[in-house]
């Protein structure tokens, strides 16, 4: 029987020291890798971490948030919540055990801190849970001289602040007419000025 044969795959390219540099720093940057890399030297109590596994777990977690879905951060704030109280029991009791005075206000000092830590982390959860109510308020732009009024409109009956210069002389003093003297007699005949005579008439 003829021996059959096996394919060989092609070896990819060997990477340049460029190429080797910029794939580093883009890993540095991922907000996946970040998280990863802390979370593997944190987690060993769970066993040998695997970077690229956790990598693969936070992108779903990142894809969940993205969509709108927050129920992992909602329950990871809870964790969070109870570690932060079991920290602050731990150092409560540690400190009331202490015979200095320094030792009791450090231990004592730092528990107080997981504590408000605690309050804090169930401040945000309620947060997520009931996100406040935003009211916009109305932006008046204009470009020129313009005036905008946004408060209450005067009623009706408030009559409009009279001009003093720009009014009638008798709307200023109250009266009818531009002549506020009373009307006098008639004026009778000038007898120098009567009709001439024949004589004098040209």
């Amino acid at each position: 029987m003829a021996a059959k044969k096996t394919k060989t795959l092609a070896k990819p390219p060997a990477l340049t020291e460029q190429e080797k540099t910029e794939n580093i720093a883009r890993v540095t940057l991922m907000p996946s890798a970040n998280a990863a890399a802390i979370i593997a030297d944190y987690g060993k109590a769970f066993g040998t971490q695997d970077v690229q596994a956790l990598i693969d777990q936070l992108r779903t977690h990142f894809a969940e948030v993205k969509d709108g879905d927050l129920h992992h951060c909602e329950a990871m704030l809870v964790g969070q919540a109870h570690a932060l109280q079991s920290i602050f029991l731990n150092l409560s009791r540690r400190a009331i055990n202490q015979e200095g005075l320094i030792q009791f206000e450090t231990f004592l000092r730092i528990a107080l801190k997981a504590q408000n830590q605690c309050r804090a982390t169930l401040e945000t959860l309620a947060t997520i849970k009931n996100p406040p109510v935003v009211f916009a308020k109305q932006a008046n732009i204009s470009h020129g001289p313009q005036q905008v009024n946004n408060g209450t409109a005067p009623p009706s009956h408030v009559e409009k602040t009279i001009n003093q210069s720009n009014e009638l002389l008798e709307v200023q003093h109250g009266s009818e007419t531009m002549d506020t003297s009373t009307t006098g007699a008639a004026i009778g005949k000038n007898p120098a000025m009567a009709t001439m005579g024949k004589v004098h008439r040209r």
